[in-house]
């Protein structure tokens, strides 16, 4: 049985927590290095190759589709082996992997690399939702949740700046370089927490393993707010996939506006997505997870709805921020549901699902977008997003008002 860590009190900042203040540095830094990388590669690819949106694109997919596929038998063995060390072997082989990107010379290699550094950090992320879940008390995991999201968050925000910098001052091999220490600093900080967590016993048969993959889906399907929770997030995921490359042509073709209005329009949707996980984590204590799960989709359902009506610069800069408020609304809420009802034996299998689902859905985004936007139309596509969004909602909002009239009838009972 794992053992529970000892409760921290209520009161004050998450990060009192030292472990969890470790852990939060060293993934603040490593998700730097990796935004810095990316752009590096995207700028290898774009300016020095001159390469195509296509090849973009196919690069994208060589990291998101391999983790969609993997993540679920990654689980499996994360549950089994010490996370401590998982994480901590992935940052390792993941740095000599971003260490490589200094000597590629074609699209090839690239893909290649993506696709071993999308399969590594296939057992990374289960094992880091294990820690997350082991090192903060259970009332303290949707602000922790929240820290890490906003790490993201910010640092998707600034990096474009950062990169661009140094790209034109030092060249695309300082990202890479960056990126790799970035892997060994999270690995250095890993290594100074403890993790009060036991691996699970698994069946060493074929059958037993099987039977251990497929226990992680089984269990979120049969759980009620578990299986809403997953399906709110594929939908919020795959709308964001499948807006986000067609924000350009909607700034170009819709407002008539410029490359400003499209920076302007794309950091919206990250300044949202931060305020949102700020708001989440200081005032969605008090509330049902489901509620919030519930409240984000409706929020970021109006926002692209209303992206789609009008053809105002302004609006649409007010609309992508909502879109990101919402978002943030929904990941955060939908981890703390994974962590705090999994049991802690199958957090693994089930983080895992629901990373691979998180995976599919922006592989379907960024290869529905396009044709989607031609058959029918860019704001048809953002009103069609709204109402798939709306529809999750509102099936969601039905289900929770059940839930609760059942519960009251039960506490009259």
């Amino acid at each position: 049985m794992a053992t529970t860590p000892q409760p921290a009190p209520a009161a004050g900042s998450i990060f009192a927590l030292a472990d969890f203040r470790k852990v939060w540095l060293g993934q603040f830094i490593s998700i730097f290095g990796d935004f810095l990388a990316m752009f590096g590669v995207i700028s290898l690819i774009t300016f020095r190759w001159h390469g195509t949106a296509s090849q973009v694109t196919y690069l994208l997919i060589s990291y998101m589709l391999p983790m969609a596929i993997v993540s679920p038998i990654a689980g499996v063995f994360v549950d089994r082996w010490p996370v401590k060390r998982v994480m901590i072997t992935s940052d390792l082989i993941r740095g000599g992997m971003a260490l490589a990107l200094v000597w590629v010379t074609n699209l090839g290699e690239l893909c290649a690399l993506f696709v071993g550094l999308s399969v590594i950090s296939s057992f990374f992320s289960p094992a880091m939702n294990i820690t997350v879940r082991s090192i903060v008390p259970r009332e303290r995991l949707l602000s922790a949740n929240a820290m890490l999201s906003q790490a993201f968050y910010t640092v998707r925000l600034l990096s474009p700046v950062a990169a661009g910098a140094l790209v034109t001052w030092l060249g695309e091999r300082a990202c890479f370089y960056l990126d790799a220490f970035s892997f060994l600093f999270s690995a250095a900080m890993i290594f100074t927490i403890t993790v009060p967590h036991t691996p699970a016993e698994g069946s060493k048969s074929v059958k037993g393993f099987f039977a251990d993959l497929t226990s992680g889906n089984r269990f979120i399907f049969t759980h009620h707010t578990l299986a809403f929770v997953i399906t709110s997030m594929m939908a919020a995921m795959f709308v964001m996939s499948c807006l986000s490359p067609l924000f350009s042509i909607y700034v170009r073709d819709i407002l008539h506006s410029t490359s400003f209005m499209y920076g302007l329009v794309s950091s919206a949707v990250g300044v949202g997505l931060i305020a949102g996980t700020q708001f989440v984590s200081r005032f969605g204590k008090s509330r049902s997870k489901k509620a919030l799960v519930v409240m984000g989709l409706f929020v970021c359902a109006a926002g692209v709805a209303l992206l789609g009506l009008f053809r105002v610069s302004v609006a649409a800069v007010a609309t992508t921020f909502t879109m990101g408020f919402g978002i943030a609304f929904v990941i955060v809420a939908a981890q703390t549901v994974m962590q705090q009802e999994t049991p802690p034996t199958m957090l693994g299998r089930v983080s895992s699902s629901f990373m691979s689902v998180f995976s599919f859905a922006q592989v379907f985004g960024l290869l529905l977008s396009g044709q989607l936007a031609v058959w029918i139309g860019i704001r048809p596509v953002f009103l069609a997003c709204a109402c798939a969004l709306a529809l999750v909602a509102a099936l969601g909002y039905q289900r929770h008002r059940a839930a609760g009239a059942d519960g009251a009838a039960a506490a009259q009972a």
